[in-house]
């Protein structure tokens, strides 16, 4: 398409495999937005694409990502308020025959796996480093590790008897987010020996603890993620020193978010990476064919996306033919 178009707040750029948006940085223009800058969204991401009336003469248009395919989203496990979605566009109402053109460009370039989650993520996660101010401590990440440096005026005497934390990525399962809008705001680290047996590698708030998890500790009827018992009842955020609390003016969604699913994107990727250094087994016998299939299959995928490197794939590769 190559073409672009203009809207309030963002302006949407259509290149041939996809979408560009960029967001302005006006008074009026929601902070989250503008701490992003832009998206990119690539047609692989997309599972669907709308256009509905908006409010005062406007119409939107929005596209929806897959699940699992963008890390902002997966961290903020359904809490974001219409306003802050950075996948809409609103345009004027004598603008929607055109927003109506580009909406069924878009719904023409939708793949087969449109309806399918996605098995890693598509869209690229805030770059570190980064930092915030929370209630309790002031929360900063490199790209590799995770610190908590806590306030005299603010943190439990818990956390000061634990002290300063520094958590590496591979040590980490995933990470909670509930919004600072809400009543008892947190960002929480899951360390591996936390998370539940069965959780998703990388998982977010809504993975572990449904969308209504607030205090760290689960109820009855939230005690299970994906049918698998959960992990055992957590201290509340405040006592916790894997965890920083948030309160008014402290850790706002525009800095406490794209912090989340930056620890997000990196503990995927940490996770992920190791699959294709599987140590073969020797003497182990013949393989189905299929499964090295399979295999090699889902190590070119790694390859594809920059996890592997190619003389890590080249010896991978030859390691599961020789097991045929």
């Amino acid at each position: 398409m190559g073409d672009v178009l203009a809207g309030i707040h963002a302006t949407w750029e259509f290149d041939t495999d996809s979408v560009l948006i960029r967001f302005e940085r006006g008074i009026r223009t929601p902070k989250l937005l503008q701490s992003l800058r832009e998206r990119r969204i690539p047609h692989g991401a997309l599972s669907s694409v709308t256009l509905t009336p908006g409010k005062r003469d406007t119409v939107v248009l929005r596209v929806v990502p897959r699940p699992g395919a963008d890390p902002l989203l997966e961290a903020a496990a359904g809490q974001l308020k219409e306003g802050c979605d950075p996948y809409r566009l609103v345009l004027p109402a004598e603008r929607e025959l055109l927003a109506e053109y580009y909406a069924d460009e878009l719904r023409a370039r939708l793949g087969p796996e449109c309806d399918e989650p996605a098995d890693r993520f598509l869209i690229a996660a805030p770059e570190a480093p980064m930092q915030f101010k929370a209630y309790d401590g002031r929360a900063a990440f490199d790209g590799e590790r995770v610190s908590f440096r806590w306030f005299w005026t603010g943190a439990s005497s818990a956390k000061w008897k634990a002290g300063d934390q520094t958590y590496r990525v591979s040590e980490l399962a995933g990470i909670e987010w509930r919004s600072p809008e809400a009543l008892d705001g947190y960002l929480r680290l899951v360390p591996r020996a936390a998370a539940p047996s069965d959780c998703r590698t990388g998982g977010s708030l809504g993975d572990l603890h449904g969308p209504g998890g607030a205090s760290g500790q689960v109820e009855a009827e939230d005690a299970s993620v994906n049918g698998a018992p959960a992990a055992a009842s957590r201290a509340p955020a405040d006592q916790d020193p894997a965890a920083v609390v948030f309160g008014l003016g402290y850790g706002p969604v525009h800095q406490s978010l794209p912090f989340a699913a930056a620890v997000l994107e990196s503990v995927r990727r940490t996770q992920t990476a190791p699959v294709a250094s599987t140590p073969v087994l020797v003497g182990a016998g013949r393989r189905d064919p299929a499964d090295i299939a399979e295999r090699i299959h889902h190590l070119g995928e790694l390859h594809q996306a920059g996890l592997v490197t190619d003389d890590e794939y080249s010896a991978k590769k030859a390691q599961l033919l020789a097991e045929l």
